[in-house]
């Protein structure tokens, strides 16, 4: 499969989380990941259990580094140095995910590397950014979900504040710095000039809050939490109790609520005064969701999915091994198979959501680490004598 990003080379100080996520997209769409890992241990998810994978290796890791080369650099050695700048001479981008007063003591920025490549993009994924007071603050996704107030959005409106279950605000980020870097790399080989591009969790976080931060800043309205993860302003749009589970039906149109009404056999609700109009709906939502309790609760979720498919939008409330056994999610190839060395029945994994002329790109196992040290180095010039003088030396 041919890929828009094949011949892209990106080399990327990168752990744990929202940083690999990001250059895993990149990954998929053909770009070379160089990730320069920490001689002898390497990226800190290698040791994310409990899932482990021979040595140094785990299931953590292979989510999100698959696809990718590994080398070993120590970056606060003068060689290590050396070798990072010549690195940058060959890439297109360097992309760190580092704690935000690092990237300038690591050289990592364009204003350390313009000289070496005036085109080069230096990306800073960090918490909070490279200036101000937080610079040095250590940060993490649930931080930035408790400061940001998608804690205070989320669960029962009688429960406490509650954190989503996945790490949203790593993988939004992730996914916004690996557009930012292309969107910076293609204005650089269109002009020749590169620059240093700055995203950090904190702002992608804040930036989140669209429509209820605009309901705030200019109305002063309050956006709360609504029984059943319910729609802030739209009444039926929230979960509903089934004879065997819950489904989640949205009613954002008239035609979906017109609908609902005459499949859930209430055909006479479309007329009564007290749900006429999405206004009323949300002000007699009481007693609304009452009546279609008692509807739903008469049918498993099963029938209601069958009796609402394409005419309301509707979806079963599945656990997560639910989803990942859903027929569904195989039918459409959202799992994917990959070989690895030390799993003999191989590894499955959520694939990429882009298709490329109709196909998701695959991957290939993560490497293990500074599995391209070697080859890497050979390409910039350095002898085998020279490698293995940078590995006594720890350099690599």
């Amino acid at each position: 499969m041919k890929r828009p990003l094949d011949g892209i080379r990106v080399v990327s100080v990168e752990q744990y989380g929202a940083g690999p996520f990001g250059s895993s997209y990149l990954a998929n769409m053909g770009a070379e990941i160089i990730k320069i890992e920490t001689p002898g241990s390497g990226d800190s998810s290698r040791q994310s259990g409990p899932h482990f994978l021979g040595d140094n290796d785990s299931q953590f890791f292979q989510t999100f580094n698959r696809s990718k080369s590994s080398i070993t650099l120590n970056l606060k050695h003068a060689d290590g140095q050396r070798i990072l700048r010549e690195l940058a001479g060959t890439a297109d981008a360097i992309m760190n995910n580092l704690r935000g007063d690092q990237p300038a003591r690591l050289g990592l920025t364009y204003t350390d590397l313009a000289a070496v490549k005036p085109s080069l993009v230096c990306l800073h994924l960090s918490g909070y950014g490279r200036e101000g007071r937080r610079a040095s603050w250590p940060a993490y996704d649930y931080l930035m979900q408790a400061e940001a107030g998608f804690m205070g959005l989320t669960g029962e409106p009688d429960g406490p504040p509650t954190r989503m279950g996945l790490s949203i605000i790593d993988y939004l980020s992730g996914i916004t710095a690996a557009f930012a870097l292309t969107a910076a790399m293609l204005g650089a080989a269109r002009t020749g000039e590169g620059r240093d591009v700055d995203v950090t969790l904190y702002d992608v976080a804040m930036h989140q809050l669209t429509y209820p931060a605009a309901w705030f800043l200019n109305a002063g309205y309050e956006t709360r939490r609504r029984p059943r993860s319910g729609h802030p302003s739209v009444v039926p749009c929230e979960m509903i109790p089934t004879a065997d589970g819950q489904i989640f039906v949205m009613c954002v149109l008239p035609k979906f609520w017109e609908a609902l009404c005459r499949i859930a056999g209430l055909p006479n609700l479309i007329d009564d005064e007290r749900f006429a109009t999405p206004k009323v709906r949300r002000a007699n939502r009481g007693a609304l969701m009452a009546l279609l309790d008692d509807a739903f609760r008469t049918a498993t979720t099963q029938d209601w999915m069958t009796r609402l498919a394409g005419r309301v939008p509707a979806a079963p409330v599945l656990t997560m091994a639910e989803a990942l056994d859903n027929p569904y999610a195989r039918e459409t190839g959202a799992i994917e198979s990959i070989s690895h060395p030390d799993a003999p029945d191989g590894l499955s994994f959520v694939a990429s959501p882009i298709r490329l002329d109709g196909k998701r790109p695959g991957s290939s196992a993560a490497p293990k680490l500074g599995a391209d040290t070697e080859a890497v180095l050979n390409d910039l010039g350095y002898s085998e004598s020279a490698v293995e003088a940078f590995r006594r030396g720890g350099v690599i």
